[in-house]
């Protein structure tokens, strides 16, 4: 199997195996389907530990309004009165007025930041620094004990408007938003490798060969984007193994400038002609 290490600019985003028959066409595609559930992954994790934290999401119609505002329109979270007691709950406000601030208490909050933190390791950067490949399967599984462990913590379900909801059942809307530049299209999306663009009519072995032991780094890469940066000839960690070595010479040269000191010539152990001074009595003289 050839492995890739698939990367978007300098970004490194994870490994992949495939074979050098594989369509380009089709190998794109599984790529984009992994990296846009790793992103969707990392949503879920930030909006789940929020939800350990402070809750439900509120009505639409209430988030980023004070409570004074609230009161004064007289809006209520019907689902919250509707699905939750006292007993549920501990009252925690939300800074940012997103969500309800009645947040789950301790044993189920714990549920979900533990998972939250193993649906991280599975696709953090010590994956890929080992050289760990990540799999659509992976993705889905992720995804599925994050389902879980919300279900969990609420068997009634969430309202529609709370976004892990939305973000669960393909539901989300991340138009406008920062996330919605992240994602890429299959069809809006190309593979470069070694600076070529790669033909999505052919298949991989027509670029690198049969090799199925190959490692190679392709890039993902919007449409219109023109060609990625190439490689450095380095790597992050060569690169700071050079600075330090760099810097380790020159402190070096300092403190041999600093050493370049020949005053400990006028010593009288440097003098060469103490000994014949010393027979010649001459080595207590002294000038006034």
């Amino acid at each position: 199997m050839v492995k890739l290490h698939v990367k978007k600019g300098d970004q490194s985003l994870f490994w992949f195996e495939t074979q050098t028959s594989d369509n380009i066409r089709d190998l794109t595609k599984s790529l984009v389907q992994i990296h846009n559930g790793k992103l969707k992954i990392q949503r879920l994790c930030y909006e789940i530990e929020e939800l350990s934290k402070y809750g439900v999401s509120l009505p639409p119609n209430m988030q980023g309004l004070t409570a004074g505002q609230i009161s004064e329109m007289v809006l209520k979270d019907e689902w919250a009165q509707k699905n939750l007691t006292p007993s549920d709950y501990v009252i925690n406000h939300d800074p940012m007025g997103r969500r309800n601030g009645l947040a789950p208490k301790e044993k189920h909050a714990e549920i979900l930041t533990k998972t939250t933190a193993e649906a991280k390791t599975r696709i953090s950067q010590k994956m890929i620094d080992a050289g760990t490949c990540l799999t659509i399967v992976d993705i889905e599984d992720t995804l599925d004990i994050l389902c879980g462990a919300v279900k969990i913590c609420y068997p009634m379900g969430l309202p529609s408007y709370e976004i892990i909801s939305q973000e669960l059942e393909g539901k989300e809307d991340l138009s406008g938003t920062q996330a919605s530049k992240e994602i890429l299209e299959p069809d809006g999306t190309e593979l470069w490798w070694a600076s070529k663009k790669l033909d999505p009519s052919k298949i991989l072995s027509d670029y690198i060969g049969k090799n199925e032991k190959s490692k190679v780094v392709v890039k993902l890469q919007k449409k219109g984007s023109g060609a990625p940066a190439k490689e450095s000839a380095l790597t992050e960690q060569q690169r700071k193994d050079l600075m330090m070595a760099e810097y380790r010479r020159r402190e070096e040269l300092k403190k041999l400038e600093n050493d370049d000191d020949d005053s400990h010539l006028d010593s009288q152990w440097a003098d060469s002609n103490s000994l014949k001074k010393s027979f010649l009595g001459l080595s207590t003289i002294k000038f006034k």
